[in-house]
């Protein structure tokens, strides 16, 4: 039995993956004193699917090779730091890089991290050069971004370079469907506009290299995001429930309307979804309901992931159950009657 993300309830779902491989870009004419690296790329989103089974291809997760990543390579026993966020160009889909042939003498091994997009602001944690913080604006965020697993290599050899990036990031989507119960009230709802609340869009990302992951310590902008502004016909019942486009209702999540949103800790009161709907008019038990416009219903996020906080990669599917009975629900009244109290004071002109 499917339970729905209602004002109180709702079901998850996450992620799937994809890879796309680049290598070679011609030589510049002044490449006479360095040595060519090619880079064998995948980019992946980790997890398993929850819920309903997403076929991969419908998300093929890649790179914008209009767009460098950054490279950063650091001596691993000295902890010198050998390239200093280097922007790494495409040319015609396919990504090399040119190093200094010098760096050929260095003996022992060094340490390869990468991520996308390039941004200019990084800034090294200690003097070893082994944890650096990505600061990502909410543009940068569109994009992406990723972060490369460590490499660790010697050079000397080297002539392709694996590397395999990670989403750091949240992929969020809808899908919605009408849960009212009684079924004289069912199918009247029309979805206008779905927004989510406070998203996180800029953050800073600290990476360790030597220990190959990282976490988000930062998140410094909050905005709203309309996924969804339209006319829509809200399906009745788990088997017409469907995704949320940008202007309309869809069957697939490739045709959905998904964002990108740095992972953050879900505060009480904070993250939320605003469903605004209209209602079409109908009959209930002889009497008549006229049409109604710009009626709301918001959906928290609190209470709702596993301790408060969204996972760094995920990819999520919130269902929202739109449940008619909500504004139709009558209010009842009790009163209760007790003693009066009646204060004596000292003084009885100030009572």
């Amino acid at each position: 039995m499917r339970n729905f993300f209602t004002a109180s309830s709702f079901l998850l779902a996450a992620l799937s993956c994809g890879c796309v491989k680049m290598s070679e870009a011609p030589a510049p004419a002044s490449a006479g004193s360095l040595h060519k690296i090619d880079f064998d790329i995948t980019v992946m989103r980790e997890g398993a699917t929850k819920g309903d089974l997403v076929d991969a291809a419908d998300l093929m997760a890649t790179m914008d090779t209009r767009r460098p990543f950054s490279l950063i390579v650091v001596e691993e026993e000295t902890g010198d730091l050998l390239l200093n966020n280097d922007p790494v160009h495409s040319q015609d889909g396919r990504y090399s890089y040119y190093l200094d042939k010098g760096l050929w003498d260095i003996p022992t091994p060094v340490l390869f991290s990468a991520y996308y997009p390039h941004v200019k602001n990084v800034t090294f944690e200690d003097a070893t050069h082994h944890a650096y913080s990505i600061p990502f604006q909410s543009a940068e965020t569109e994009a992406g971004p990723l972060v490369s697993q460590t490499v660790e290599t010697s050079i000397r050899q080297l002539n392709t370079l694996p590397l395999t990036f990670s989403h750091i990031t949240n992929d969020i989507g809808f899908r919605v469907c009408d849960v009212t119960a009684d079924k004289q009230m069912q199918g009247h709802i029309r979805l206008r506009k779905l927004i989510a609340h406070q998203m996180a869009s800029a953050g800073v990302y600290l990476n360790d290299i030597v220990l190959g992951r990282g976490d988000w310590t930062y998140q410094g902008y909050y905005r709203e995001v309309t996924v969804f502004e339209g006319n829509a016909p809200v399906g009745v019942g788990p088997s017409n429930e469907r995704f949320v486009g940008s202007d309309a209702l869809v069957d697939d999540m490739a045709r959905s309307h998904r964002f990108y949103a740095i992972p953050d800790r879900i505060v009480m009161g904070k993250q939320y979804i605003e469903a605004v709907f209209d209602v079409d008019g109908f009959t209930l038990n002889g009497e008549t309901y006229g049409p109604l416009e710009g009626q709301v219903l918001k959906y928290p996020f609190y209470g709702i992931l596993p301790g408060n906080n969204m996972a760094p990669g995920k990819q999520y599917t919130f269902h929202l159950g739109m449940d008619l009975a909500s504004i139709y629900r009558a209010i009842s009244f009790t009163a209760g009657i007790g003693d009066w109290e009646t204060k004596i004071y000292e003084n009885n002109e100030n009572f």
